[in-house]
């Protein structure tokens, strides 16, 4: 019987027609990396004072600009970055009534003088140094005791991640990839409108979630199909390089930013893609590696003939023998088969915290180029530009040096570079900014790495189920990082660089105790992950195998009887 790895060698495992599948798949990365990092800009807190009826009149009589009518009037306080004006108080007084003069607004009031004036909140909102801009804080006055709203819109995201990424892999297993890919799109369509035109925050944060519902099992689904449509040798390669183009988006995302100065028209153009994606039922095929487990041989027969034809390749007769795959009954995997013996306890305790701590960093390192206080549009430019050697990286040492040595390396830098970073005084900035990018390099390195360290771990009874239990830590820590970032800054600034440096060099520290994949067989069944010299005695045994019997059995499939 011939398996569908034996017809996709012969019709080509990466051939005309898997990449153009594969360039444009890889579209969907790039608005994936919008929605998942839009908050710097959709969610911006600039610079901001209490709104004083009598300032602004006398502001608008005297032709001052905000910044003058700041000095003049609000006084300086100490905050976790230092002595900057108060933005959760004004002083209480009438301003009318002090004698400012529009000439020299300064000449009457010293700071000195405004710190021992009475103060009272702000109850007539505030003024923002956002002039032309708008962000949903400077729209909905989420500042002060109000900021930790904003927490909850990358929070709701995260919300939305870890459900949509469940129910919909359930939907691509039962229904298809396609189809799942071209239900979420028209679902991520209705809802990012939504979100763009809210009403009020409430409404935003629920239309936010649902969102994310779709965002994120829509791109799964994607990574699902790609895989499956390539030979196995092109797998690792097409999944690193999907996750690569992640970083491109990074990169335009500050452009799109900078041009499009409302946070709703932002989330409009965040949106558009998707709706473009919904024309993909045209392009491309549904994966007939589905196909054959759903017992629909004739789709599948005619998919693979098609990708055939479009890779100018012919297929032989061993076609007809092509056998249904996962036809046979197997036990079914249970979580607790996670936790089965030692080793795949350690295994999953050590792959969930890195799941987990990949997002914080990588989430928190980049939201917080939102507080910093410098151009954001340019730093934000910088870091993402650092991203793009990642991938490059990755597949230059995984073959050569192996995977436990890179993937530790990576964190225990990321670690060390956030540590390094948080007590660099702010008078050596391009120090400052250049060690915080290499931290930006290696937790990219480590969050590309996990994914496919997971899956070779784990045997294969459990495999998938193992890979959905350990991502779910990643949607978690995407939930926890805008808390541990915005919350952990009020009292120091750099307190959640402290934070996420602990954490990658735990991460790193954990991964050089995991196992060695480089040049190891998949494992099959737990028993190979307790006996991994039996597996290995087992495949070599196998190639010995191979190596005996004729050439003409061996590399002549065009033989095997119909």
């Amino acid at each position: 019987m011939t398996t569908f790895e034996d017809i996709l060698e012969e019709a080509g495992p990466f051939g005309r027609c898997q990449m153009r599948i594969f360039s444009i798949f890889c579209l969907v990365s790039i608005p994936f990396s919008f929605v998942y990092v839009g908050i710097v800009f959709q969610g911006f807190t600039p610079e901001h004072w209490c709104r004083d009826p009598g300032v602004s009149e006398i502001r608008e009589r005297c032709g001052w600009s905000l910044q003058n009518a700041r000095r003049a009037t609000v006084p300086l306080m100490n905050g976790s970055a230092g002595v900057m004006y108060s933005q959760c108080e004004r002083i209480d007084m009438d301003w009318n009534a002090t004698g400012l003069t529009c000439d020299n607004p300064e000449s009457d009031f010293v700071q000195a003088q405004l710190s021992t004036l009475p103060m009272t909140g702000c109850t007539d909102g505030w003024e923002y140094d956002y002039e032309g801009r708008q962000s949903f804080v400077t729209e909905f006055d989420l500042v002060c005791a109000d900021s930790w709203y904003v927490d909850m819109f990358q929070a709701t995201l995260g919300v939305g991640f870890l459900v949509g990424s469940i129910a919909i892999g359930y939907m691509a297993d039962k229904y298809g990839r396609m189809k799942s890919f071209l239900m979420t799109n028209l679902f991520i369509g209705v809802t990012g409108i939504l979100v763009a035109t809210s009403p009020n925050y409430i409404a935003l944060l629920v239309f936010r979630a649902l969102f994310g519902f779709g965002v994120k099992g829509g791109w799964m689904s994607g990574y699902v199909l790609i895989t499956e449509l390539v030979g196995v040798e092109y797998r690792r390669t097409v999944g690193v390089t999907y996750q690569m183009i992640f970083s491109l988006g990074i990169l335009l995302l500050p452009l799109l930013a900078y041009f499009i100065p409302n946070w709703r028209w932002l989330q409009v153009v965040f949106t558009v893609p998707y709706i473009c994606f919904l024309t993909y039922y045209w392009f491309i095929p549904e994966s007939p590696r589905w196909l054959l487990s759903q017992n629909k041989r004739t789709e599948a027969l005619e998919i693979t003939k098609m990708i055939a034809k479009e890779n100018k390749k012919t297929l032989s007769k061993n076609i007809e023998t092509l056998k249904v795959e996962n036809t046979d009954p197997v036990s079914t995997a249970s979580f607790m088969d996670l936790f089965k013996t030692s080793k795949l306890r350690t295994y999953t305790f050590i792959l969930s915290f890195n799941w987990f701590t990949s997002a914080v960093v990588y989430q928190g390192l980049i939201m917080r180029l939102g507080i910093l206080g410098g151009n954001v549009y340019v730093d934000f430019l910088i870091s993402g530009i650092v991203e793009l050697p990642a991938a490059f990286l990755i597949l230059l040492t995984i073959e050569r040096i192996g995977r436990r040595l890179p993937f530790a390396t990576a964190n225990i830098v990321a670690g060390a570079a956030c540590l390094i970073t948080a007590f660099i005084p702010d008078s050596m900035f391009w120090l400052k900014s250049a060690v915080a990018c290499v931290g930006r390099l290696g937790i990219t390195m480590a969050f590309e790495m996990v994914v496919f360290v997971n899956t070779e771990l784990y045997p294969t009874v459990i495999r998938n189920l193992g890979v959905s239990v350990c991502s779910t830590m990643c949607d978690i820590g995407g939930i926890i990082a805008p808390f541990l970032l915005y919350r952990l800054a009020v009292i120091w600034q750099e307190l959640p660089l402290i934070i996420f440096g602990a954490l990658a060099f735990v991460a790193g520290g954990l991964v050089l105790l995991l196992p060695e994949t480089k040049g190891v067989p998949l494992p099959e069944t737990i028993d190979d992950i307790e006996c991994p010299n039996r597996n290995k005695e087992n495949h070599l045994k196998s190639k010995q195998l191979q190596n005996l019997l004729p050439s003409d059995v061996t590399s002549n499939k065009d033989v095997t009887a119909v």
